[in-house]
């Protein structure tokens, strides 16, 4: 019986929308396909975020340093070493 109810509610329901309801404004689909891309986008930036932390970590365990250092020579040592060579 109450499989019945459930049924004919439903039923009613759907019979008595308007058909207003049924239409999708073109810029509210707009609006909902570009917050459904930012939250693709948003989580692929946190994954790889995540990603690169959690391989600089494993390289910290094995010694591995993960920053490059780069060293600039001084024009002085450079001129000092020619002389002296």
């Amino acid at each position: 019986m109450f499989g019945f109810i459930l049924y004919f509610v439903c039923f009613a329901v759907v019979c008595t929308v308007s058909a207003s309801a049924e239409y999708i404004d073109p810029s509210a689909v707009t609006y909902t396909a570009q917050a459904i891309a930012a939250v693709v986008v948003a989580i692929g930036a946190l994954a790889t975020v995540f990603r690169h932390k959690i391989v600089a970590f494993f390289k910290k365990e094995k010694g591995e340093s993960t920053k490059r250092e780069i060293h600039l020579r001084d024009e002085e040592q450079d001129s000092s070493q020619e002389n002296n060579s």
